[in-house]
């Protein structure tokens, strides 16, 4: 038997936060001339950048079912391939209805794959690691965001009024690399044991390498027998109410920072603070690396210092960050250090969201529910997530052109406030630990 390395199996399934990233951070570039082309006002520009995101949303609700009746891989060899022609499709639309369309479809392609992704990597790794390894999924996701900033600009300075159709189209190529790395990946153990099919799961072990095979199908298939006692096939019922208030939750307080508003219309911010179209593009970019930066810091810390660490010091850098940028834009004054102070505070916001929210968001959604839902519960958390997203993008430059940037920064810091309080006194820590064993704790502490 061909045997491969967990790292190398992770960051293969992880291509699928690649797709997300670009994907979300692409479409800050081509705002301006999709505003212009099709005379777009605010709300309909909203809705032209927020239409993928609708679709995620519909996308995190219908992935549940096939995704435990195809398997995770299978799923995903069919979302990229459907994703790489959806690409396509949006890059050569003849008209702003064409172009709705297909950026809908993306978007449910999307939805899905964000949810099988993360699973998937979360059921095939070693519990020392699985942090890290879930952590790629993100890291992926940072990298296609800084990525996605540096070809915007590029292509903007290449092809001045058609540079958003490049933009789209670029996505056909990691979409089919993809595609193609998938069928090099063995399916999800976890999967196999629920479908009853625990010689191929002891395989799947065996190819990855595990420290001892046959004792991790025992586990699980001691824990998947319990789930199946207990009706654990359902996920709203009263031994899931809490890992169901923590998914919901940490879901929510991941959009209520702000982050993808910031990232979808950063050079909507810095035009706002007064800098040139063109500026804007290239300082996006400096957002973007400083994410890539600190998600990459974010690998090394989080099944050392542990979840719950990370977010609370991450949501103090935050409310400080975001307190400046409110302060900034309610005084009028962007001449802070040196006319770069809106800058500064962004890339500072950005580096505290990114190793502590940005970073452990999906590991935690993808650890805290039982084998039996793990694809209900994980599409459960993005499904909160998408729906929060979907409203702050949409609405983020309707309030900026009623009230103003400094009430928008303003809530979001406060929305950070709680979340340390929700990180400090709610969320259990889960690292180091085997899937089987937090269950153990989430039934410890379910709500009553």
């Amino acid at each position: 038997m061909k045997q491969q390395d967990i790292l190398t199996v992770a960051l293969i399934i992880a291509l699928g936060g690649f797709l997300f990233g670009y994907d979300i951070a692409m479409m800050s570039g081509t705002t301006a001339q999709l505003e212009t082309l099709y005379n777009l006002n605010s709300f309909r520009l909203g809705f032209t950048i927020s239409i993928a995101i609708i679709g995620t949303i519909i996308g995190t609700i219908i992935i549940g079912k096939p995704a435990e009746k195809y398997g995770r891989k299978k799923s995903l060899i069919f979302l990229s391939g459907l994703f790489a022609l959806s690409a396509l499709g949006s890059s050569l639309a003849i008209n702003w209805t064409m172009l709705l369309i297909f950026r809908f479809f993306t978007g449910v392609l999307l939805g899905c794959i964000t949810v099988v992704t993360p699973m998937f990597i979360a059921e095939i790794s070693p519990a020392k690691k699985r942090g890290q390894l879930v952590l790629l999924n993100q890291f992926f996701v940072v990298t296609a965001i800084f990525l996605a900033f540096a070809v915007n600009y590029i292509l903007a300075q290449m092809f001045e009024y058609s540079s958003w159709r490049w933009m789209i189209g670029v996505e056909f190529v990691p979409a089919t690399l993809f595609f193609l790395l998938l069928n090099l990946v063995p399916e999800s153990p976890r999967w196999l044991i629920n479908k009853g099919r625990n010689d191929e799961a002891l395989s799947v072990f065996q190819r990855i390498k595990a420290e001892n095979p046959e004792e991790e199908v025992r586990i699980v298939k001691d824990a998947v027998e319990k789930e199946e006692r207990i009706e654990h096939g359902k996920l709203f019922i009263k031994e899931n109410r809490f890992p169901v208030m923590i998914a919901i939750l940490i879901a929510a307080f991941n959009q209520l920072a702000g982050i993808n508003a910031i990232m979808i219309y950063a050079p909507r911010v810095f035009e706002m603070a007064g800098f040139g179209t063109n500026a804007s593009l290239l300082q996006s970019i400096s957002v973007g690396a400083t994410n890539l930066l600190f998600t990459f810091v974010a690998l090394f810390l989080i099944d050392k210092y542990g979840r719950r660490t990370l977010l609370m010091a991450g949501s103090i850098g935050m409310v400080f960050f975001l307190g400046m940028l409110s302060k900034s834009f309610f005084t009028g004054n962007y001449s802070d250090l040196g006319g770069y102070g809106v800058m500064i505070y962004l890339m500072g916001f950005i580096a505290f969201f990114a190793f502590s929210q940005g970073a452990v968001l999906w590991v935690v959604i993808s650890e805290i529910f039982p084998n039996k839902v793990r694809s209900k519960g994980q599409a459960l958390g993005t499904f909160t997530h998408w729906i929060m997203a979907a409203a702050i993008i949409w609405g983020f430059p309707v309030i900026n052109d009623s009230v103003g940037g400094g009430i928008s920064f303003g809530f979001f810091a406060v929305m950070m406030v709680l979340h340390f309080f929700f990180a400090w006194k709610v969320l259990p820590e889960t690292k180091g630990k085997s899937l089987e064993d937090i269950q153990l704790e989430m039934k410890a502490k379910q709500v009553v």
